[in-house]
């Protein structure tokens, strides 16, 4: 089975576990959690509870279409196999948070943020490994001027920028231990590396032209 298949079979999943819960879930349901993990917003049941969904068969689509009319994934068929295995990630990413709420909305009690902090930590670790294998494209990756415009600047940005995913994702985990904190553990090391790795694919263009 191809990773885009498994992809479908995942949102045609959502869909159906969406349609069995509906029932019983109560008229309001919780949609939004604050920075300690605790409900402060609600919806009423059928956007909240198909909402995720249909973003999530919308960004599906989106993916695909981006594919095809990108010419720099096109001609490169091992970065297109990374690419469907991103597609997969993110669809499974947001098939988790969709079952956390709707165990919330349920009856079931956890806190929220403590149940997100192990897939952000796996998220950005898997960002970090898989960054090394990402060819210049137009639409995935680190995408600043600099990178697009040269594939030096591309290769050593996004080198330094799988060593400060891998570092971020095992920060990101220590959240679970203060969890009082722990939106900074998931904000704090990811906003770092992106403001490095744009500074420092700066810089490696500048070093290239003169």
């Amino acid at each position: 089975m191809s990773k885009k298949i498994l992809s479908i079979f995942i949102i045609i999943t959502i869909f159906l576990i969406s349609i069995l819960v509906y029932p019983y879930l109560p008229e309001k349901i919780i949609t939004h959690w604050n920075s300690q993990g605790i409900a402060d917003g609600y919806m009423t049941r059928p956007y909240g509870l198909f909402l995720l969904p249909i973003i999530s068969i919308i960004l599906f689509f989106l993916f695909i279409i981006l594919e095809k009319i990108d010419p720099l994934i096109k001609k490169n068929k091992s970065f297109s196999k990374t690419y469907s295995s991103i597609i997969l990630a993110l669809v499974l990413f947001l098939f988790y948070i969709h079952l956390l709420s709707i165990l919330l909305n349920l009856g079931y009690r956890f806190n929220m943020l403590l149940m997100l902090i192990p897939v952000f930590s796996l998220m950005y670790f898997y960002i970090g490994v898989i960054l090394r294998t990402i060819k210049r494209n137009w639409f995935i990756g680190i995408r600043t001027p600099w990178t697009l415009s040269s594939d030096k600047v591309w290769e050593k940005t996004h080198k330094l920028g799988s060593k400060l995913f891998i570092i971020s994702g095992i920060i990101t985990f220590f959240g679970i231990f203060f969890i009082k904190y722990s939106i900074w553990f998931i904000l704090l090391p990811i906003i770092i590396s992106a403001i490095i790795l744009v500074v420092y694919s700066y810089l490696e263009f500048k070093k290239i032209k003169r």
